[in-house]
């Protein structure tokens, strides 16, 4: 948990069915960076929970969920300009 005491949220979501992706903005001295989490929710009793557990079936969803994952997070990264090309304004 951050330092102010208020939990971090994804910056973006990817879900199909039950799969989810999170996906997590990190500043680096080389620049915006990004990382995924991918859970599976389901319920328990009236509680909504998620696993990084998956079975068979969830597999087919996992790969399609992690392929728009990955295309949210190419088209962030070619809409800002790198760091070699803002050194160069």
């Amino acid at each position: 948990m951050p330092r102010n005491g208020k939990s971090k949220k994804p910056v973006h979501e990817v879900r199909l069915g039950r799969i989810r992706a999170a996906i997590w903005e990190n500043e680096t001295q080389n620049g915006t960076r990004h990382n995924v989490t991918l859970s599976r929710l389901y319920k328990d009793g009236d509680d909504w929970k998620d696993s990084a557990s998956f079975g068979r079936d969830d597999l087919p969803l996992v790969g399609k969920v992690a392929d728009l994952a990955h295309s949210w997070i190419f088209q962030q990264s070619a809409s800002q300009p790198s760091q070699t090309e803002e050194a160069a304004f």
